[in-house]
């Protein structure tokens, strides 16, 4: 019998990823000594940020080079660590990239981890998880764009996938607006 991951399950998942991605290596010029800081991605409304991480997440499907569907989520907007919920936040987009043909995938993370950092992305970490399917994992970050990705292939899954997790850095809306969540 398989079980899927319970929405409890999924947002703890979520939450974890986030706080990795956002911290593994992008450099911020605004740093302070606290370690546990988000680099700034700049100034943004909520709206323009997710357009961008749009923008990101189709810049990384045509470096996946293959043909497939990808998941129709978009982005969504969370707190940015101790920061005021009223001004600062994160751009994340989860999606799913699968192949027209199950076999199209191989080879696809060695060609990512090395066609990224052509494409301005600097791999942080590469290698297999611990799961019982030792599902391999990539995680990089640019640091032009404030923007961190973690991509999981799923190669024993009934119909395997990529999921790509991108993450920014910590936005400020402009003076007088407020975060708008969705």
């Amino acid at each position: 019998m398989k079980t899927k991951l319970g929405a409890s399950t999924l947002l703890v998942a979520l939450a974890l990823t986030l706080t990795t991605l956002t911290g593994c290596g992008m450099t911020d010029n605004n740093s302070s000594d606290d370690s546990d800081d988000v680099p700034s991605a700049g100034t943004s409304n909520s709206e323009d940020a997710a357009d961008k991480a749009e923008q990101i997440s189709s810049e990384l499907y045509d470096l996946i080079g293959i043909k497939g569907k990808a998941s129709d989520t978009g982005p969504g907007v969370s707190e940015c660590g101790d920061k005021d919920p009223e001004k600062y936040f994160k751009i994340f987009h989860p999606w799913t990239f699968t192949p027209e043909s199950a076999d199209q995938l191989d080879g696809v993370m060695e060609r990512l981890r090395t066609e990224l950092p052509k494409h301005g992305w600097k791999v942080v970490e590469y290698g297999r998880d611990t799961s019982k399917n030792k599902n391999l994992n990539l995680t990089a970050d640019n640091d032009e764009k404030k923007y961190s990705v973690k991509i999981a292939y799923f190669a024993k899954d009934d119909s395997p996938n990529l999921n790509l997790m991108l993450v920014s850095g910590c936005y400020q809306v402009p003076d007088g607006e407020k975060v708008h969540r969705f």
